[in-house]
């Protein structure tokens, strides 16, 4: 009996998890409703609330405002509006330091999370999976002798917290993994380990060979 309940769980706690976050992400994306008019709500309209709808809603405001921002008319607009952010106080500080990180980790042209390596933490001899993010600047870079990247270290099992770390690029080992790969091996806290590829299996095949 204890064989088939751990069974049920193992199918079940996924799927529950899978879709309470989804249920929580529907939620949290159909408030774009309340930016409408209320006789223009569904509940005005037909008398019930379509859930859902308002994820359709936000999906379509976010490519309505990229392919606005696409057009010269547009970047005018938002360059000038990013002019009167910055020079609001306080606001100013939360808008630019938000976005440069999410220029960094969504522009297709940044380098954040693009490589899993393998680091030393939090002590000698302790192994963990960090992703590169880029090297030093401004004038941390004056103070560190040598070649330098900077790190993020998630925790487990949420890798949206972590710690940033500097440290030389020669004790850092590049894993031959995608950040996918790695993500999820983070957040399964090690269970899920990254299926070999074909190329790593010829090269073990050939050091093993190159040995005997």
């Amino acid at each position: 009996m204890r064989k088939y309940f751990i069974t049920g769980l193992l199918i079940l706690v996924p799927l529950a998890i899978t879709l309470w976050v989804l249920n929580l992400i529907i939620g949290t994306m159909d408030q774009s409703l309340l930016l409408l008019p209320e006789r223009w709500r569904p509940e005005a309209l037909i008398g019930f609330s379509i859930p859902g709808l308002g994820s359709i809603l936000t999906l379509l405001i976010i490519f309505l405002t990229g392919v606005i921002a696409g057009n010269f008319i547009g970047r005018q607009v938002l360059t000038l509006w990013e002019a009167v952010l910055t020079r609001i106080p306080v606001v100013s500080s939360i808008y630019s330091s938000v976005k440069q990180v999410s220029d960094t980790l969504l522009s297709s042209s940044g380098n954040a999370f693009r490589k899993a390596v393998l680091v030393e933490y939090p002590r000698a001899g302790s192994w963990t999976i960090a992703f590169v993010t880029g090297a030093p600047g401004g004038d941390v870079r004056n103070h560190l002798q040598g070649d330098y990247v900077s790190i993020y270290v998630p925790t487990t099992p949420n890798p949206t917290s972590g710690f940033f770390l500097m440290v030389p690029r020669a004790d850092t080992i590049e894993l031959n993994m995608n950040v996918d790969e790695a993500l999820k091996y983070i957040v399964s806290m090690g269970v899920v380990a990254p299926e070999p590829s074909e190329a790593k299996l010829v090269l073990a095949k050939d050091a093993a060979a190159t040995d005997r």
